[in-house]
């Protein structure tokens, strides 16, 4: 059994067979863009930042995200050596900048673990909380210092990658590796609407465990919908179409898209765990 996940075995047999047919991820790589009321989003920032609550738009799709995946399980699933496994935590990879003092600009990569008792607002605390760790020159993260000892002996990252990867194949990766890693992930983000950049459709690394690469753009207007008044943020979505059916996805991006549309869901523990310790002080016959 691998440290990450758990195979997955009671598989229709097309849907078994499909990893062997197209064993590897840029085979099976399926894309599309949606695009978010980026004049709901921003209202909604606003109101919780009047209140003194800092949120950002990363934070508020990877919410979204992350509400509709735990209604649709599947879309934590991930492929490895044509086997389909079933995930055993969530977590979310993105990439940073960290300008040096010297004006070069680096970056680096960080991960986050949420859990189904998060809500919008421990997200993005979770999100802010790793950033300003990794943000200055100075600071660096476990993934920065072995890549950084990996390069210091000539020779050494081809022979690392190349072990990793087979171990990883075969379930053998130890799982503080797996940890490290930014590409064991279950949904990797990238932001260029922060660089004032276009989105783009960015591949699934074959390397690792990512089945789904989203990547917010600059807002636009609203073309496809006909208000050029207003203004959308596409995001471009790149997924592993091994991991369900074109039913689950669908299933999935209506909620996803639901969510997105109707932000307070978003605002209790993904779980209930609020709502039940309530109810559980409340005297019987009190409302």
């Amino acid at each position: 059994m691998r440290p990450d996940g758990t195979r997955v075995k009671d598989l229709p047999p097309l849907v078994a067979a499909i990893p062997y047919i197209m064993p590897k991820r840029y085979d099976a790589w399926n894309s599309i863009t949606e695009n978010i009321d980026e004049e709901a989003v921003k209202a909604y920032i606003r109101h919780w930042r009047r209140e003194g609550v800092r949120l950002n738009h990363m934070s508020v799709i990877i919410a979204a995200y992350y509400r509709a995946v735990l209604d649709n399980p599947k879309l934590n699933y991930f492929v490895m050596n044509g086997k389909i496994y079933r995930r055993n935590h969530f977590c979310v990879s993105f990439v940073i900048l960290k300008k040096q003092s010297d004006g070069v600009v680096n970056e680096t990569a960080l991960k986050v673990y949420l859990e189904p008792s998060d809500d919008i607002f421990s997200i993005d605390r979770k999100i802010r909380e790793v950033i300003a760790a990794n943000q200055h020159e100075h600071q660096s993260n476990s993934t920065d210092k072995f890549a950084r000892f990996m390069f210091s002996v000539p020779g050494l990252p081809k022979f690392v990658v190349w072990l990793a990867y087979h171990l990883d194949k075969h379930g053998l990766l130890p799982r503080k590796i797996i940890d490290l890693s930014p590409f064991h992930t279950s949904m990797f983000i990238t932001n260029l609407a922060s660089i004032k950049t276009s989105y783009i459709h960015h591949h699934c690394y074959e390397f690792g465990t990512t089945s789904v690469f989203v990547c917010m753009g600059k807002p636009v207007p609203d073309y496809m919908g006909g208000d050029l008044t207003r203004k959308v943020m596409p995001i471009g979505v790149v997924m592993d179409e091994r991991i369900c059916t074109g039913y689950e996805y669908a299933a999935f991006y209506s909620d996803f898209k639901g969510y997105l549309r109707d932000l307070s869901q978003l605002e209790t523990p993904f779980d209930g765990s609020r709502l039940q310790k309530e109810e559980e002080k409340t005297p019987a016959g009190v409302s």
